[in-house]
């Protein structure tokens, strides 16, 4: 990042885009190795599940076809059912595993891309073997801002079914007024989800560039995201159209897809767009934070972020919160 801090806060939706180009562009080296060392195996694994669970569900569907139409008390019932409950276990400990292994790989590379654009930001050297040694450190400051984040998700999406039932109950017998209620639940559940998703992002750059962490740094991002909400969602937005996007096309021309051929070749295309659309990603969400930091005119001590950033390598003694924090200064 080759701007001076007063000039990030102009950074509108097309310039954090054109920003993160730069750096990747600029950085090619370490960021293909951080892409080929954790990015693409994240990728790999999200498009892997999604064939993989077809494969199973298509059997389980076969046999609960099968179990339908053969007689009770017969050897061949009892077989079926005895498959099906084997699949399902299956389908769900398969489930189980996938969430496990790709949080891990996310917040892996969520750390190096983090910890490499802040190196890049401060000037500070960066390379692989450096960023592979921070990470792990790193990692744990993550995995408890995403369990809240999980905590926090999970307690919206049981109020939202609540609300959703209860208003089902209430509206349904008026066929209009249900309709306009689902509607408008709709949208406004997406909303905040949106923004649920924008704070756990800003969230995971502040547990790695600060010393908050968990509910302190999904506070923080709640309040530096103050005044950039339009250009975050647009973005964020935009990358999500990106990876659906992506994710269909594998469902389409891979998992449901005709000929093995066409399906490598286009199983390959879909891995390289997905981990660009991840890379990209993480960096933007990055610069997002420096750009919220500095419109709301926080300065960021580039040596106090470096002695930080040193601090994950042993390199500097533990600093105080008031050296990590960013002061504030007039414009």
């Amino acid at each position: 990042m080759d701007r001076e801090q007063e000039e990030i806060q102009f950074l509108g939706f097309f310039g954090i885009l054109k920003e993160s180009y730069n750096i990747v562009s600029s950085w090619r080296k370490i960021f293909t190795q951080i892409t080929l060392f954790l990015i693409l195996p994240l990728s790999f694994v999200y498009l892997a599940h999604l064939q993989i669970s077809e494969i199973i569900f298509k059997k389980i569907m076969h046999n609960e076809y099968m179990l339908e139409w053969t007689p009770e008390g017969t050897r061949i019932h009892d077989r079926v059912s005895h498959m099906l409950r084997s699949e399902w276990t299956a389908f769900f400990l398969f489930k189980i595993g996938y969430f496990v292994f790709f949080i891990v790989l996310a917040l892996l590379s969520t750390s190096a891309v983090v910890y490499t654009v802040a190196c890049i930001y401060t000037a500070k050297e960066v390379t692989l073997k450096k960023v592979l040694s921070v990470v792990p450190k790193v990692w744990k400051r993550l995995m408890v801002t995403f369990i809240w984040n999980f905590i926090i998700v999970f307690a919206y999406m049981i109020v939202s079914l609540l609300v959703l039932v209860l208003g089902v109950i209430v509206l349904g017998p008026i066929r209009i007024l249900g309709m306009v209620f689902l509607v408008v639940f709709g949208i406004v559940y997406l909303i905040g989800l949106l923004y649920i998703t924008i704070i756990w992002h800003l969230a995971s750059v502040v547990s790695v560039l600060e010393e908050s962490y968990g509910l302190n740094a999904m506070s923080k991002s709640q309040g530096l995201i103050k005044g950039k909400m339009g250009i975050s969602a647009g973005i964020f937005l935009v990358l999500g159209i990106f990876f659906f996007g992506v994710e269909h096309m594998f469902k389409m021309l891979v998992v449901f897809g005709d000929g093995i051929g066409g399906r490598i070749g286009f199983g390959i295309l879909c891995l390289v767009l997905m981990s660009i659309c991840m890379l990209f990603g993480l960096i933007a969400q990055t610069i997002i934070y420096f750009v919220c930091k500095s419109y709301r005119h926080e300065n960021i001590d580039k040596s106090s972020l470096a002695d930080h950033l040193g601090e994950y390598l042993g390199e500097y003694v533990p600093l105080k919160s008031k050296d990590v924090q960013l002061e504030q200064f007039e414009v």
